[in-house]
């Protein structure tokens, strides 16, 4: 027979007392995200929002989940847990807007070895600067202690998004033709994505610490790494209200190459031409230090453009002076021509190369 023991959920390392109290810490925090369509509160089994059918004649909902991926080590290694939630919006919103949906509400999931409520709070505060940079409202979320999957202070992010468009304005690149032009929307730097091999070449490689300045970059290498993802919705909204966009790519994991790719129409090509832009530091600095090759980092990293527009060529030159006026540095980087037999979709050309 077994011995009586008494044993609860603490003592195999979950404490449901700390997650609810954590719960009710948060609701003052998440609530300016609230957008006037909520009509739950933090806490419940579901979040509730209420959309405005009157408002469209064929409201179609948006989608979209995403993490944060290894970023959260750098996050780990400098005890900053603050901006982490602004990346898992940006991830997440960035791509519902561009379908040309406006983001509507979002829920995340942390998973954690142990509740801390203040490494909590501090990922929370992030994900609520994110949504209200985003216009989103921030309804809802789990956090799951997981004492045998996770060490105490290790934790991992996920968040879920919708958005709604009209469904004759939806963009998913049909729309786009030959002679079409390619503007790129600067990036604030790495984002969220080719961060394993960016960790791989500093730390393993280089063998630097976090807290070590770069001279280059004007700032530690962590601070650079860890910069928030940028939100591209109110400027792509902005542009939405006032002018016919063919197609909107999300630079994320797959670089140029591949993201470009996803919404070129079959017959298509989008020529690049990577002398058009000012390559940030921090991609030269990756690049040189870790001997990696231009066709790697054009496959893993933003290399500086975040958002990529495809626009009609009449529209170009007011669509790239209303990016100013939003101060955004934006510049034409290539064009939409014809696909040739046995080329790819997305075409580079250096035109520095030869000099």
């Amino acid at each position: 027979m077994g011995i009586e023991k008494n044993l609860s959920y603490k003592d195999a390392g979950v404490d449901i007392d700390a997650a609810d109290k954590f719960v009710q810490q948060i609701k003052t925090i998440v609530k300016p995200t609230f957008r006037h369509e909520v009509i739950s509160d933090i806490g419940g089994f579901g979040g509730l929002f209420a959309i405005n059918t009157q408002k469209y004649k064929e409201p179609v909902l948006v989608s979209s989940t995403d993490g944060v991926g290894t970023k959260l080590r750098i996050a780990s290694m400098m005890g900053k847990h603050d901006t982490v939630g602004i990346d898992l919006v940006a991830m997440c919103v960035n791509d519902i807007i561009v379908m040309g949906a406006e983001p509507l509400f979002m829920l995340d999931y942390i998973s954690i070895g142990k509740v801390d409520p203040s490494l909590l709070t501090a990922l929370v505060s992030g994900m609520v600067k994110g949504c209200q940079e985003a216009d989103c409202a921030l309804i809802g979320g789990e956090t799951a202690e997981m004492p045998s999957f996770y060490k105490p202070g290790e934790y991992d992010l996920a968040g879920f998004a919708v958005g709604v468009v009209e469904r004759e304005k939806i963009i998913d690149g049909t729309a786009i033709k030959r002679g079409d032009r390619i503007i790129g929307i600067a990036s604030n730097g790495i984002h969220s994505n080719g961060l394993s091999l960016a960790r791989k070449v500093v730390f393993d490689e280089m063998g630097m610490k976090p807290d070590d300045m770069v001279e280059e970059l004007g700032c530690t290498i962590g601070e650079e790494l860890l910069r928030p993802t940028k939100i591209y919705v109110r400027t792509v909204m902005n542009l939405l209200r006032d002018f016919t966009i063919n197609g909107i790519a999300h630079i994320t994991g797959g670089g140029l190459v591949d993201n470009i790719a996803r919404i070129i129409p079959k017959g298509l090509a989008a020529h690049i031409c990577l002398g058009c832009w000012k390559i940030p530091p921090i991609f030269t600095f990756l690049k040189e230090n870790g001997g990696i090759s231009t066709s790697e980092m054009l496959r893993t990293f933003n290399n500086g453009i975040g958002m990529v527009l495809i626009v009609s060529p009449e529209n170009e030159e007011e669509i790239l002076l209303r990016l100013k006026a939003l101060d955004q540095r934006a510049v034409t980087i290539g064009e939409i021509e014809k696909r040739e037999r046995g080329k790819k979709s997305v075409v580079f050309t250096d035109p520095t190369a030869s000099q």
